[in-house]
């Protein structure tokens, strides 16, 4: 009794106890009802936000298009499918008292055509033939026995039920039949267009015609609409250009100059992929070492800027598809936590992780995580870089003053001279350095910005 004492439900539990045996889930009775009211409720909304569209479209009729709004209207990625282009009639049939059954009604069919139609032809019989495989371990050469060729090239096929089908062609089997678990068709137009934007992309002509063709193809990213199909490749060529050449700054440049032009597209639905995006730009961000050999001043420069374009998608990317995965930020602003509190990690790192934790964090997380350890940051890291002298003054500042800025968030742009309205502002600038530490304390105290000192000495106070 205890079992149907909750609510009726109206989808089959036997369809869902069915679709869990078949991954190798046994469910209990509770677990089923609850996952059951849950694939009710879902559908349910689904189905409701569709007749809304439905409605608005002024038709009694649903299409697969409501469906398909509905979706993305849910943050969940629409279907990509094929609609009927006859519409399918539903009959109700009464199984007892409250108990319709719905089911699509067949086509009537003209029986005078089908008795006047030609019969098919008549099938072969099946048969059986026989033949010797080998003969004292030597295969007969005979039509039903593989060539020595085939044989060869079957010895050189990646064996395996996880196989690479790439391997294949490399043993010379260009025409080996591979079928994907989804099925995506592409057009050739969406072909050739995405070949072209890879070229301009990743050529590093300093011509100016290929410079124009580079900012051309960038535009036509952020502003044609109609790339939905292409954005899980676009995803996949940013990660794979940024996972194999750390070593090339343009290529770096430009991928994250991509990576902004396809956030910034108003068409693209981007929220399936915000995670996968997320992990290039951290990587631009946060990586050891970017860029080759040459440790000039101007190299230097660039990987900074680098590391700052990132830092900037890294903070659009948490706001703006930080709704439809609300673990996103936590996850974003926790990696850059770890980074920055590591003090084995290089300056250029520090720069990124500050940076970053900044912009995908906001003011508060820059409040909560980063101003009670910088005091002990200041003398294990901050101190002992600016010691090195000149050789690490570029990186010095850089960090110190990507901190400075992340700071400066948590205040307005107020300047009061010293001793008006009562504030006294080197008092406050004494304890704004004992609290951050001199080199950081210092160059906030120097701001003169009295609501910026009162949140600072604020997180004294935080338990």
């Amino acid at each position: 009794m205890a079992a149907n004492d909750g609510p009726k439900l109206l989808w089959n539990q036997e369809n869902v106890k069915d679709i869990a045996e078949s991954i190798g889930i046994a469910l209990g009775d509770d677990p089923l009802r609850l996952l059951t009211q849950d694939v009710e409720y879902r559908v349910g909304q689904v189905i409701v936000e569709s007749l809304r569209f439905m409605r608005a479209a002024n038709r009694t009729t649903l299409m697969v298009q409501d469906i398909a709004q509905a979706l993305k209207v849910l943050d969940v990625e629409p279907l990509y499918g094929y609609e009927s282009t006859r519409p399918l009639k539903y009959g109700e049939a009464s199984l007892g008292p409250g108990q319709p059954l719905f089911y699509i009604e067949d086509e009537e069919v003209d029986f005078e055509k089908i008795i006047n139609h030609p019969l098919p032809k008549v099938p072969r019989d099946m048969s059986f033939t026989a033949h010797w495989l080998a003969v004292e371990g030597v295969q007969p050469s005979i039509p039903q026995n593989p060539t020595t060729a085939e044989t060869t090239s079957k010895e050189l096929l990646p064996k395996g039920p996880g196989a690479h089908p790439a391997l294949a062609a490399l043993a010379g089997n260009d025409n080996v039949s591979f079928r994907p678990s989804v099925k995506h068709v592409l057009s050739k137009e969406l072909i050739l267009y995405f070949n072209k934007i890879q070229a301009a992309i990743l050529d590093d002509d300093p011509d100016e015609e290929k410079t124009r063709l580079r900012q051309a193809a960038l535009e036509s990213v952020r502003a044609d609409a109609g790339l939905h199909q292409l954005l899980p490749y676009f995803v996949n060529f940013i990660t794979n250009q940024v996972t194999h050449r750390l070593d090339d700054l343009f290529i770096l440049r430009q991928t994250m100059e991509l990576a902004e032009a396809i956030i910034e597209n108003p068409n693209n639905f981007l929220d399936p992929y915000a995670s996968a995006l997320s992990a290039p730009v951290l990587t631009c961000l946060m990586s050891r070492k970017l860029g080759g050999v040459d440790e000039g001043t101007d190299a230097l420069q660039d990987q900074y800027r680098l590391r700052e374009l990132a830092a900037s998608l890294l903070g659009t990317i948490a706001r703006k598809y930080s709704g439809g995965n609300t673990l996103l930020r936590p996850k974003l602003t926790r990696t850059c936590l770890k980074h920055f509190l590591d003090p084995t990690r290089s300056p250029a790192v520090l720069y990124g992780a500050i940076s970053g934790l900044s912009a995908a964090g906001g003011p508060e997380a820059v409040r909560v995580l980063v101003l009670p350890s910088m005091r002990s940051f200041d003398s294990a890291i901050l101190q002992p870089l600016r010691e090195k002298g000149e050789a690490s003054r570029i990186e010095f500042e850089a960090l110190v003053g990507a901190i400075t800025k992340a700071i400066m968030t948590l205040g307005g742009i107020e300047v009061v001279a010293n001793g008006v309205n009562g504030v006294d502002l080197s008092r406050e600038g004494e304890l704004v350095t004992e609290f951050l530490g001199p080199i950081v304390g210092q160059r906030i105290a120097r701001l003169n910005n009295h609501s910026l000192n009162r949140a600072i000495l604020e997180v004294r106070h935080l338990e």
